[in-house]
């Protein structure tokens, strides 16, 4: 789509408009003389009105780029193409019109796939509503790493130490010193779906923002079966999450487990020397972006503990977007962590940025289904993502006695 192009829209959106008004003033003379529109006259206001929001929804997504510099070949190309795909894809959504869609995709750089049975991928404003409510529901996208990839899985190695040195006289001789050790570290995506459905009569209104309202929908769908398997998930067709690793008493710890501490009594969170421990429990080196995470109900506990001269060792956070900080470092609520219990672990502390890696598979597609739920139309949604701890040095549990 080029200026020029754009200029013709305009225009036709010019005339449109002139017609409307025509037709509009004719319905509204009918309706004060006769006390009644006909029908045809009615027909013919709607469809034009009709015409005119889809022109301008169209016009706007355009403008968008237009304004970033994209049209003609400027250096922001891409996004031309990436806003004609968006007017496809709402037409798609709207109408089931498949016109060249998936060329555009593969223009648009959202796919390389030619695969008429796998949907359609989504555009960027679905995604961007997906983003805000799971930024708003799942605390752990928000203190953990995420990567977005294009590939099947994801695999990094860990160096976890253990290389060695010696001291040496300039005369004395050389023994064979320890290398560093390699761990590698791998993530599958899992696929994660949802079916949010809506009348065909809400998609034939050109103003309905369909796209805002699937996004937001599937959003919230697909952030709390996340929340959940970041922190419990068994990672069997999902992710596999914080407190479903093997836990070991820290004293023991050995790579590929959770250390933990003990929390020194059956059932209750009564000490706080125990979170002083669980602290430094984590290596120094990891300490300066680690943060505490648990549930409301905990910090309901946690927030009554005191020091040996009565002062509260919890401080809220007293500005606009300030943590609350626990024996100085800030802490992250989650209400998918354990309550304290018997056995549970209500409280970890670490660096999560370093310890847990939360992998999304690039694209998000969707199938329009109008014929299963009539007179609804279902949007079959699916993404992937995965999530598993990357450093199992960086993040340390408390567990509470089973007797």
């Amino acid at each position: 789509m080029t200026l020029d192009e754009l200029g013709k829209l305009y225009e036709a959106q010019g005339s449109a408009w002139e017609e409307f008004k025509t037709a509009n003033d004719k319905r509204l003379v009918a309706i004060e003389t006769k006390g009644f529109a006909p029908a045809d006259l009615v027909e013919t206001v709607e469809k034009i009105n009709t015409d005119l929001s889809a022109r301008a929804k169209q016009i706007e997504a355009l403008e968008t780029v237009a304004g970033r510099g994209a049209f003609g070949g400027g250096s922001n190309e891409q996004d031309s193409v990436k806003a004609e795909h968006a007017v496809a894809f709402n037409s798609w959504m709207r109408k089931g019109v498949e016109a060249g869609l998936k060329d555009m995709e593969v223009k648009a750089e959202l796919s390389t796939l030619s695969d008429p049975d796998g949907g359609f991928m989504v555009p960027d404003a679905i995604p961007a509503a997906m983003i805000t409510v799971a930024q708003e529901v799942s605390v752990m996208r928000s203190i953990c790493s995420v990567q977005t990839i294009g590939i099947p899985e994801w695999k990094e190695l860990v160096d976890v130490g253990g290389e060695s040195a010696e001291w040496v006289g300039e005369k004395g001789s050389r023994s064979e010193t320890d290398t560093a050790e390699l761990k590698e570290v791998s993530i599958v995506p899992k696929e994660l779906s949802a079916k949010p459905k809506v009348t065909q009569i809400l998609l034939d209104d050109a103003s309905y923002d369909v796209e805002g309202w699937v996004g937001r929908f599937i959003g919230r769908a697909f952030a709390a079966e996340e929340g959940e398997a970041f922190i419990s998930g068994n990672g069997v067709e999902k992710p596999k999450g914080i407190a479903a690793y093997t836990m070991i008493a820290n004293a023991s710890y050995a790579w590929g487990s959770v250390g933990y501490i003990a929390g020194g009594h059956a059932t209750l969170l009564n000490n706080a020397d125990k979170l002083i421990d669980l602290q430094h429990a984590l290596k120094v080196g990891y300490r300066g972006g680690a943060r505490w995470l648990m549930n409301d109900l905990t910090l309901a506990t946690v927030r009554k503990f005191k020091d040996g001269e009565g002062n509260y060792i919890f401080v809220p956070g007293l500005t606009a977007g300030a943590s609350d900080l626990l024996l100085g470092k800030p802490i992250a609520y989650d209400d998918y962590m354990d309550d304290i219990g018997a056995g549970k672990y209500p409280l970890f502390f670490g660096n999560f940025k370093e310890g847990y890696l939360i992998v999304d598979r690039m694209g998000i597609r969707m199938l329009r289904d109008p014929y299963s739920s009539k007179p609804y139309v279902e949007f079959y949604t699916t993404k992937r993502v995965g999530g598993g701890i990357r450093n199992y040095e960086a993040i340390k549990a408390l567990r509470i006695a089973t007797t």
